[in-house]
């Protein structure tokens, strides 16, 4: 599996962050493949969100794979890790190889229509560390991923994460910035996200 960089890395000029955007990292063939075969191969689960004292479904379908076991925890979830396949591993290899870090966990997200979605948050867990390298690879439809600073209200970007692409967060992002996934009322494909992170 090699991706292959049809355009060059788009670095975002946004203060507080680090932020880089490969458009496509892996072609359309390819990307593709990896699509439906993860589509038809994660076991996917649909947890339990507590927001504003009550329970709801969480609006998309997840699954976490890592080593070790090491469980993940976000928005009163504890996930446990499956092991590796070797799909998996191979996005990962090529992933590592582009970033140049070494990733022990992978959260991914199905987004199954427009109506599924991501709340503002940060992925700034204690477990991720200080300054938490976020890899995020995206297959499926298009969907907007939208940023906003913490104490700069009119400091907004927009990014539409296209199929195939890889958008690497790392620095001091997770502390100055939020983003999220929002809902589309628009006709819309799946979607699939893998977010690959080190754990502590």
């Amino acid at each position: 599996m090699n991706p292959i960089f049809q355009s060059e890395p788009i670095e975002l000029h946004l203060p507080d962050a680090t932020i880089i955007y490969y458009p496509h990292f892996f072609d359309q063939k390819e990307a593709d493949a990896i699509f439906a075969q993860l589509k038809n191969e994660i076991p996917w689960q649909q947890d339990e969100i507590r927001v504003y004292g009550k329970i709801h479904p969480q609006p998309r379908l997840t699954a976490l794979f890592g080593n070790e076991g090491k469980p993940y925890s976000y928005s009163n979830i504890k996930m446990q890790p499956h092991p590796w396949n070797l799909l998996l591993q191979k996005i990962k290899s090529s992933v590592e190889s582009a970033t140049d870090t070494n990733f022990t966990t992978v959260l991914l997200n199905l987004y199954r229509d427009g109506k599924d979605s991501n709340g503002w948050h940060a992925d700034n867990e204690k477990e991720l560390g200080a300054n938490p390298i976020i890899a995020s690879v995206s297959f499926g439809a298009e969907r907007v991923f939208q940023l906003k600073h913490n104490s700069i209200p009119n400091l907004k970007q927009n990014i539409l994460l296209e199929h195939g692409s890889l958008l690497l967060m790392k620095g001091a992002t997770q502390h100055f910035w939020k983003h999220q996934i929002p809902k589309t009322s628009k006709p819309i494909g799946e979607r699939i996200n893998l977010t690959f992170r080190v754990i502590q």
